[in-house]
């Protein structure tokens, strides 16, 4: 399918590509990028994300950046200029920059062949994950005449779909979807207040390398202590980590150093890693679409693999709470606004893309406010498209020679305790730093220049104070940024009324989400499938659902006799899936379709595009 979606790129087409966990989206634009003259633009909502792409395109050699909140304006400027002139091939926006002043005046003078919108549902307010900044996207295409245009996501609804394409103005688009059962990943479910005994027991029993999924950074570290006091190897990951730390123990866990990585929904996204034998959420995700990602995340390499979920009645009042949470009243998110301001001292209509470290527990102290109920205020304000909220920043420090090689051979000699630091600067990242910003790490520098570590800081911020390079320091901190000028309060009241729609959405979400959990009757694949209005006719035979019902008394007898059933209605002619059914005199949906899955899985029987069954030719 992959073949067929960069053909439809090529040739023009507005193409929708819907290619779950682990389907190879990125190499749906960046193979036709690689082959056009110019520039593709890709917007993505995830500076992680961003981040990793950047790496490993520039790791195999193609010019790549990333352009979101938080870096420097000078950083900006300079980025924005190498792109002008044609010295990257790959640009990762965030989709809230598209609107910037600045981007606006250069994207004119880029020669971009191609526009490519990750994580594409994030248009839509019927979405799991809904960004108001995506639906001024298509705003750009009039600065862009005749570029190519894809957007891709894992996870799309019906109503998702069609909401892409009209707010990304695809005339005729030209959509692949590819099945969202994953034949080789076995979807469990188990009700429970006491979970460690059953987590272990799924730990001993599936080999391999593992992901348990929880909802607070606190968990991360309970249970992965659980786990190693189980004598079970494991890692914790949140993004309240340092980068370096992040780095390291997700390199331990690639490696399969550690076999279990015990984190929040920070981990995961981007990571390449298809060995992985199950996946365990011992919360309740937000809603089917997380669920169906995180879980996904295990078996990509098409071996057999497990997703498992534990839930209690607790969780359910947990996540349904946790609902009511995230809509707060507009008094509060006036006030919340308001404290910000306050916060960073801003005056009204000021600070329009600036960004700023946003420690949440020290402006909650400050402010007396519940640091879960401030945090969902600001969610808010970013629903409104007033803030946004970059929580995982990963990113390191970055460095760009800001003087000639004459001048600073000059300050060298003139300053001769900062010449071992600007030797080592050039050995490690080359003449590059006169052009444009390198990452790069003080570790390193320090052991080069022989130094400490915090001199090498203290240096390059000398060096930066008198204009000698430009400096970024490395940002563990979240990172705030004000999307629009600050507002007057009197006008949040329009912003907040917008996102009214928004609350059923989510409401329901919470609902499909509890009926999955609480489901027993139906196919969990199904149920997938059904859900993201994929026709589906079979059950999957290895979810914990089919596997019971396998068990039951009277089912083989009952299958038999209903397979003889279908056999004999083919035989005979009438070939339509429902005149089959009528046929076989059964009213069990679920005994039907998995006596259809097992005669196509023996070799008996297939099924037409056009939804017939039909025998297999003998030979």
């Amino acid at each position: 399918m992959q073949q067929e979606i960069i053909d439809s790129v090529i040739a023009g087409e507005d193409t929708l590509a819907l290619l779950p966990t682990g389907g190879g989206k990125s190499i749906c634009f960046q193979v036709p990028g690689m082959m056009m003259e110019g520039m593709c633009l890709v917007i993505s909502p995830l500076v992680a994300l961003m981040n990793d792409q950047v790496y490993q395109l520039k790791k195999r050699g193609i010019p790549a950046a990333a352009l979101y909140s938080g870096l420097q304006h000078r950083q900006i400027d300079v980025l924005l200029d190498n792109c002008v002139h044609g010295q990257v091939k790959f640009l990762y926006v965030a989709p809230e920059r598209l609107s910037s002043e600045l981007f606006i005046a250069r994207v004119k003078q880029m020669k971009v062949s191609m526009v490519a919108i990750d994580e594409a549902h994030c248009i839509s307010q019927w979405g799991y994950d809904f960004r108001p900044a995506y639906q001024e996207i298509a705003q750009v295409y009039p600065l862009l005449p005749e570029v190519k245009r894809i957007a891709l996501t894992a996870t799309a609804t019906k109503v998702v779909k069609e909401d892409i394409c009209e707010k990304l103005a695809f005339d005729k688009p030209v959509v692949f979807q590819k099945s969202f059962a994953r034949k080789n990943l076995s979807y469990s479910v188990f009700e429970l207040e006491n979970k460690g005994p059953k987590l272990l027991e799924i730990l001993t029993n599936v080999k391999g390398s593992a992901i348990v999924y929880v909802r607070s950074r606190k968990e991360t570290e309970n249970v992965a202590k659980f786990l190693y006091q189980n004598g079970i190897s494991s890692e914790f990951y949140h993004a309240g980590l340092a980068q370096d730390v992040r780095e390291r123990k997700q390199e331990e866990w690639i490696k399969n150093q550690r076999r279990v990585m015990v984190c929040t929904n920070a981990f995961g996204m981007g990571i390449d890693k298809p060995d992985v034998r199950v996946v365990v959420h011992l919360d309740l995700p937000d809603s089917l679409e997380s669920y169906y990602q995180e879980a996904g995340r295990a078996g990509r390499d098409e071996r057999n693999a497990f997703a498992v979920l534990l839930y209690s009645p607790t969780d359910i009042y947990n996540l349904q709470r946790s609902e009511e949470m995230r809509n707060p009243a507009l008094a509060y998110v006036e006030r919340i606004y308001q404290a910000l301001a306050n916060y960073y001292k801003l005056a009204t209509g000021s600070s329009e893309w600036q960004s700023f470290d946003f420690d949440l527990k020290e402006f909650s102290y400050r402010y007396k406010l519940s640091p879960l109920e401030a945090h969902h205020a600001v969610k808010k304000l970013q629903e409104m498209g007033l803030l946004l909220l970059t929580e995982n920043v990963s990113r390191g420090s970055s460095l760009k020679i800001n003087v000639s090689s004459s001048e600073i051979y000059k300050f060298s000699i003139a300053h001769g305790k900062y010449e071992p630091l600007i030797k080592a600067m050039l050995r490690l990242y080359g003449g590059g730093l006169y052009s444009d910003f390198f990452n790069i790490s003080e570790f390193e520098l320090a052991k080069l220049s022989h130094d400490a570590k915090n001199e090498v800081f203290k240096k390059l911020d000398y060096l930066a104070k008198n204009g000698i390079v430009l400096y970024d320091p490395l940002k563990n901190k979240p990172q705030l940024t004000y999307v629009m000028p600050r507002q007057e309060q009197s006008t949040l009241k329009r912003y907040h009324k917008q996102t009214e729609p928004r609350q059923a959405v989510v409401k329901e979400k919470v609902g499909q989400m509890v009926s999955y959990a609480k489901n027993r009757t139906l196919c969990r694949t199904r149920i997938f499938q059904e859900y993201f209005d994929e026709v589906a006719y079979l059950n999957c035979g290895v979810c914990d659902v089919c596997i019971k019902a396998k068990k039951e008394d009277g089912f083989g007898a009952e299958m038999g006799k209903i397979q003889r059933a279908i056999l004999k209605q083919v035989e005979s002619g009438d070939q339509r899936l429902q005149a089959v059914k009528q046929s076989s005199n059964t009213t069990n949906d679920f005994l039907f379709t998995e006596a259809v899955r097992q005669l196509m899985d023996d070799g008996v029987i297939f099924l037409t595009e056009d939804q017939k069954i039909a025998m297999v030719p003998r030979i």
